[in-house]
Order: C-alpha cells, then structure tokens, then sequence
C-alpha cells in the first residue's frame, strides 16, 4: 500500500528525532571513546599505537646441550642464558619461566582443578582416570640441578610454582647483560594421559615413540613497560610471554632418530646420510614435495631401535622460543618455498610423520605450510625465518613454536577398508590446523603479543586470517562448527549464550575457551573487514599493525589504535561492543511505511484518497451481509430522514478547496516552490523503515530494497545512526520508484543471530521435514531374568558352575 505524504509533515517528524531519546545515556556509553578506558600514551607507546621513540624489550640468548633418555623417557639439559637489561630501570632479581612444573603435584594448576560433571552429576571419565594414574605412577616437573654465574659461583634462587626468581650478585644496570648456567632435569609426560602441549606419543602396537618438546627448558618470563615481570603462574590456559633472542642448540638422541628443530641444521654431514643431504638439496628447488626419509626408509628405521646416540646442532637466530621433536618413525618431506621482499629469498617447507599419517599428510602438510606463508606474506610481511615446519604429533591437537609446529589428524584405519582412504574431517582437520599452526609463526611468534594475558591477540588474530587462508585453499572450505563456511553464520549460538565473558578478559579467566578467544575475534575481524571498514582500509591498516609491530610486544591499545590511525575510521563503538561486551547482533525490520509526496491540490488529491478509501476501509462485514439479506437501511426506506451529511461527498472538489490550494501555493517561499515542482514533476516515493537492534551489539545494517520494477539496490547504513538511540531507529529513504520489499543482511555479513526479522514483509522460507518412527520399547526384566536363568541351566547341563542368581540382578 502507498499513501500520499504531506511534506510538512515530513519535515516536523524528521525535525522531531532529533531530540535526545530516552534511552540516550545507554547509547552514549556504546559510542563513548575508547580512548579514556585505554592506557594514557607515553614515550614507549604512542597515541597513533606504533612504538613510541623510547620503545624497549629485553633480550635473553640461550646456549643449550640437552639429552633425550628414550627408556627412561626422561629429559637432561645444561643452558647458558645472557640477559640484556635493556629497561629503564636496573633489576635486582629477575624470573624465569618453568613450566613443566604445571604437572607437579603441588602446582597451582592442580591443585585448582575442577571436578568433571555431566549432566550436573559427578562423574569420572576414563581420561581423567588415567591422568591420575599417570600422575601417581611418575613425579613431573622441572628438577634445578644447579643455578650458577659466569664464574661458577652459586646464585640463589627461589621457585615459585612454574617461576624461579634467581637473584642477582649485583643489581643490573640498563644496557648491561648478565651471564649465568642452570642445569635441569625432568621426566617427559604421555601428552595423551596427561595433555600439555608436548611430551611423547606411545604407539604401543609397534612400541614406538615420537617424542614432541615444549616448555622443556627453563625461559626468561617478559619484562615489559605495560605490566613488568609477566609471571603470573602458567595454569594451561594462557600461554606464553617470553623475550627474543638467539639460539645454539645440541640435541643428543638415539642415532636412528630424525629430529625436527627450531632454527637450521648445523651439521648435516654428521647426522644426515649422503643420500638424504642430496635429496634436502634437490628438494629446495623442487615444485612439489620431495621425500628426505621415504615412508619405507622410516618403517625400516623404526624397526632397528639402535642403542647409539647422535647430536644434531641447530641455531636459530631472533627467536622467542624453542622447540624440537625426535623420533625413528619419522618420515620427513621438504620443498622450497620461493618468496620476495623478506630476509629469506628461499623458505625450506617441512614436514615430519609416522607412516600411520599417510596417505594424508604427503599429499597436504608441506603444501598447507606454503599455502599459508603465501597468504599470510600477502596481509602482513614476508615469512620472517628459513624454515617452516609441520610435525604430526598428538591426533587431533596443534601448537606452534617459531619455525616449527606440533599437529594432529590422521586416517582412520579401519579393518576391510583401504588403508589409502581418509574421512573428509580428516582431510581439512590437517590443512586447517596446520595453516592454524604455522600462522602463529606469525602471530605471536614474530608479532609478539602476551598470550598469558590476552588469548585473543594471537588466537583470534591468527585464526581470522586462517579463516582468510581456508577460502583461499577451497570456497566451500567447512571450517567452522557443523561443516558451516561462514564463520558468522557459526558465532551467534555462541554470542548468545548466557555462559560467557566479554573476548578483553584475562586468558586464565576465559569461559567458553576456543569460542571466546578462537572464534568472537575471528568473526569479529572479519566483520570488520568485509562489512566495517571495507577490504581496502581493512588490510592496509592490518598490514601497519604488522609491520609496526614485527618482532615487539604489542598490546590491545596498539592494534586498536593502529587500525584506527592507519585506516582514518573511528571504531571505538566496534571494539566496545565486540571486545568488551557480550552482547550480540540481532537487527530487524518492525515496520515499512510508504509514502508519495501530496501534490496538496484537490482536484488530485481527492480522487486518490476516495480510492485509499476505499482500499483501506472496506464495506463493513455486516453492511454486505444486510445488503445480501434483502435489509433496506431506515435512511434509504424514510427518505426524510437523509440532510447534507447525508448526501455529501467528502472527496468532491468545490471552490473552497481551490481557493486554499491556491493560498497554500502562495504561501511558499522561492526554494520551497522549486523543491515542491521538482517532487510533484519526478513522483517521488518516500518509504520510512524502523529498525530494532534486540541484540544489543550496535552494527551496520546492510540493506537490500527491491523496487516495483524488480530491479533492486544495496545500502550500508553505518552503525552510526545507532548514536543516539540504540535499540530502535527510523530511516527514511526517499527514491523515484516504490519500494514492494526490504531485506537485511541478505549475505550474512554482520553475525546476525537471527534472520526470522530481517525481512519486511516476512519471508516464508521452505525447508524439508523428516518423517521419524519410534523406537522405544520399554525393557522387559522378567523376560531378561528368564533368559539368564535358561543360559544357566544349559551351564549347568554341561557341568558349568551356576551363579547363585542371574547375573546383574
């Protein structure tokens, strides 16, 4: 329906929203600045988010010999670390991280556990059975050998759960460094008894091994201009924060191991056979994946178990971390990755797994870590290390260390299958975690944000530009919950559950873990991205954040700052929303008005309303009813009883309404008469759309109008017009043709939690229903008891013991 529309009145409701709504105060505090909650600028961190002119970090260098003891399934180690103090500020003590004392027996982390619960009932899993048993059977944790100076000399230390505070002989000056030696042990966990990030994989059909080390050696903790020692206890949730440095690592292992490392081989001719450094060789300039150990080289191998040793020697060169992995069932693939614009013309691409990982990981590890240093390079820098490597550890887990990275997901064997077959969660469980894996290479790896204090800087970041790497891997990539390709059609069940916290909250306080820190920023980021800002400012502000922050310590002001400076578009109200509330986006239509502006004469006007008329107020029900009866109205029947209101047509035109058409016209000023001609000669339409946000999330509201004619057209309405009331705002949209239909987010842009509102009018949508037979059949005891008791006369009949009663009664 369309009605005429006087412009007077347009104007004075147009002129009327202007007021403060009543709800003012909460929408003022969504649009509020970000800037007066966020740290204050200062020397080391500027207002643009770059790194002020006084930025600093620490540096700790590390030479480290460490010995893996396969039976004993044990670790020895002896390290030199030297610490530059490179803050403004000399330090007197100063922290190291030990993190394998998570799985002591008196950690924080253990002793704070939680009871398992299903359904609200206690209860006791087989995994959590065995993870006691694993704890009763062997003592975990960091054993200190010996903290010592340069000069041999004791440094008394003091451990604090997963920290040690070594105190220094004298206090240590900015821009001096320190040299001291720990020697250490421990004994290796079963990742799958007790989960952690590392340890080692039994395949206990074979009795073999793949060992997988992280957190193995002691670490210096960050110390940082934002928040000091970052030593808050390691509980398994919040990850690392450590410092950059360089590394000379020997690892001593049985001599049929394969060892896959952080940093580059030093001493390939002393580990490696000719034969192998001639393919690693060809392999570098190969297109395609080459084998090193081929899978019948590794089945050989791992069936030797020698009892010799060899020590592989790696450096690796500003790095955060170290981690490496050994075992004699490894098959090891490699090709060259070409790249511009880097330190590395030429990235050596790695993978290392056991034979029962194949088919699947030949055909796509080492091409999944190319793929996504080539995506990655695209929207941030080029991949900043030699190598990038893929190691099959744990089934289903991944973690990342620089250059190299522990994944899951391996075939499913199953007896009468072809062991070449591998389910489809499989297939894209390996390329999305491996691109999942060797994206923190970049992300916190080299940009390297606080993990023990906001998850989301490195997960959230990094899995929004996984997200990005899938759909360049394959369109219909299903990467999210349920298969599902769009991560905003995946994230609103999560964004409105009530369980949950805002995405700023501290990582070891994180509800809903993979949702909040995982999935909400991703989707967050891509919002952003693709319905926010738009591509263009999007990945150039993202590239600055990058290239700002590249090997530093960037925290939550930085990005939001940076992305804000570099793209010129103020999101304070995106970051309080996504980042600092639990609100969701649910928009909707509640009502479409539609208008034509009145041209105000009668002799138009008149016909159209007598047809609006009739249109909107049809006879009523009882009057036709009468009328088929036969019923003659008192009026008709007495006709003396009819005057003028009997008689008068309300939408004929007389003189008077001329006259006051013509009075109406001469009261215009000049620029209203040009602006009524105009309208009434182009036949303007004016449509007024209310808008309901009911989830609370301010958003841009992505609008698609169809017109009359078929044709249609999209609108962005930015999220600004929820400035002033955000729960219910009006558009009006004025437009030479009639509008029949108005959708929102027709392509599932804004994370929308439900679509049921997003059309007006409302949409029927078609889906299919299944037909269902029930199954339930109550349980028969008497008629189970009966069965027992004839399987024990027929024991009994052959001689058999009989039970004194059916068994389980």
């Amino acid at each position: 329906m369309c009605v005429r529309f006087v412009v007077l009145v347009a104007v004075a409701l147009v002129n009327a929203g202007l007021g403060l709504p009543a709800f003012a105060n909460d929408s003022a505090k969504k649009f509020a600045q970000l800037e007066q909650d966020l740290p204050t600028p200062n020397v080391y961190r500027d207002a643009t988010g770059a790194p002020g002119p006084n930025y600093w970090q620490q540096r700790a260098d590390y030479r480290i010999k460490v010995r893996l003891d396969e039976k004993a399934r044990r670790i020895s180690g002896e390290e030199t670390i030297t610490y530059t103090n490179n803050a403004p500020r000399a330090l007197r003590y100063i922290w190291l991280q030990l993190d394998q004392n998570r799985f002591r027996d008196d950690s924080v982390a253990r002793r704070s556990a939680v009871a398992s619960q299903r359904g609200g009932k206690d209860s006791l899993s087989f995994g959590a059975l065995r993870r006691h048993q694993s704890y009763k059977d062997t003592e975990y944790g960091h054993e200190i050998k010996a903290v010592t100076s340069a000069d041999g000399a004791a440094l008394p230390y003091t451990i604090v759960d997963t920290h040690m505070r070594v105190d220094l002989p004298t206090p240590l000056a900015t821009g001096e460094a320190i040299s001291f030696s720990i020697a250490w042990d421990f004994n290796i966990i079963q990742e799958a008894s007790i989960g952690g990030r590392g340890g080692y994989e039994w395949f206990e059909d074979s009795d073999t091994y793949i060992y997988f080390l992280a957190q193995w050696f002691p670490r210096l903790a960050a110390f940082t201009d934002y928040t000091g020692w970052q030593h808050k206890n390691f509980l398994g949730g919040g990850e690392f924060a450590l410092e950059f440095g360089d590394y000379d690592v020997e690892i001593t292992v049985p001599d049929d191991h394969i060892v896959s490392s952080t940093g580059v081989l030093q001493n390939p001719e002393a580990v490696l056979s000719e034969v192998q450094r001639n393919r690693l060789e060809a392999a570098a300039r190969a297109d395609k994946p080459l084998f090193i150990v081929t899978p019948e080289e590794a089945a050989e191998n791992e069936a030797s178990k020698s009892d010799g040793s060899k020590t592989w020697h790696f450096k690796a060169d500003n790095v955060c971390d170290f981690a490496f992995a050994s075992s004699r069932k490894f098959i090891w693939d490699a090709m060259g990755h070409a790249q511009t614009g880097g330190e590395f013309d030429r990235v050596m691409a790695m993978s290392f797994y056991p034979n029962e990982a194949e088919p699947l990981w030949s055909k796509y590890s080492t091409e999944a870590v190319v793929h996504t240093m080539e995506v990655y390079s695209k929207y941030s820098f080029p991949y900043p290390y030699p190598t990038a490597q893929s190691v099959n550890t744990w089934d289903g887990g991944g973690m990342e260390y620089p250059m190299i990275t522990f994944n899951g997901y391996r075939p499913t064997k199953e007896a009468n299958v072809d062991d070449r077959t591998y389910t489809r969660n499989a297939k894209y469980g390996l390329i999305g975690v491996v691109i999942h894996e060797i994206g923190h290479i970049y992300f916190p790896m080299t940009v390297n944000s606080d993990e023990r204090q906001w998850t989301w800087m490195d997960e959230g970041i990094n899995t929004f530009l996984e997200y990005v790497a899938e759909l360049e891997w394959a369109e219909d990539f299903p990467a999210f919950f349920g298969g599902k390709t769009n991560l905003l059609d995946a994230i609103p069940t999560y964004m409105r559950s009530e369980n949950q916290v805002p995405i700023m909250t501290q990582s070891d306080s994180i509800l809903q873990f993979g949702n909040n820190a995982y999935a909400k920023p991703a989707a967050a980021l891509t919002v952003l991205r693709e319905t926010v800002m738009g591509r263009e400012l999007f990945d150039f502000a993202f590239k600055e954040y990058a290239r700002r922050w590249k090997f530093k310590r960037p925290t939550p002001a930085d990005f939001f700052r940076t992305m804000e400076d570099a793209s010129g578009v103020d999101l304070d109200w995106f970051w309080r929303g996504w980042f600092y509330s639990t609100d969701h986006v649910d928009l909707g239509i509640t009502d479409v008005r539609r208008y034509q502006i009145s041209t105000e004469d009668p002799r138009i006007e008149n016909p159209i309303k007598r047809a609006e008329h009739a249109e909107n107020e049809p006879v009523p029900l009882q009057v036709s009813r009468n009328q088929q009866a036969g019923l003659v109205a008192r009026e008709d029947r007495r006709r003396g009883l009819k005057d003028f209101y009997s008689e008068n047509d309300p939408f004929v035109t007389n003189n008077k309404d001329i006259n006051d058409y013509n009075s109406w016209l001469e009261g215009l000023s000049a620029w209203e008469r040009r602006a009524y001609d105009r309208a009434v000669a182009d036949g303007e339409h004016v449509t007024f759309i209310d808008f309901a946000n009911t989830g609370g999330l301010v958003s841009p509201i992505p609008l698609v109008l169809t017109y009359a004619d078929g044709s249609t057209e999209s609108l962005m309405i930015p999220a600004e017009i929820w400035r002033r009331n955000d729960k219910s705002v009006t558009k009006m949209i004025i437009g030479d043709q009639e509008i029949t239909s108005v959708e929102i987010d027709p392509h599932h842009q804004t994370a929308d939690a439900d679509f049921s509102n997003n059309h007006f009018p409302q949409k029927i949508v078609p889906s299919r229903i299944e037909l269902y037979k029930s199954n339930f059949k109550a349980r028969n005891q008497m008629a189970d008891a009966l069965v027992e008791l004839e399987a024990a006369k027929n024991d009994e009949a052959e001689g058999d013991e009989v039970p004194l009663a059916p068994s389980g009664h």
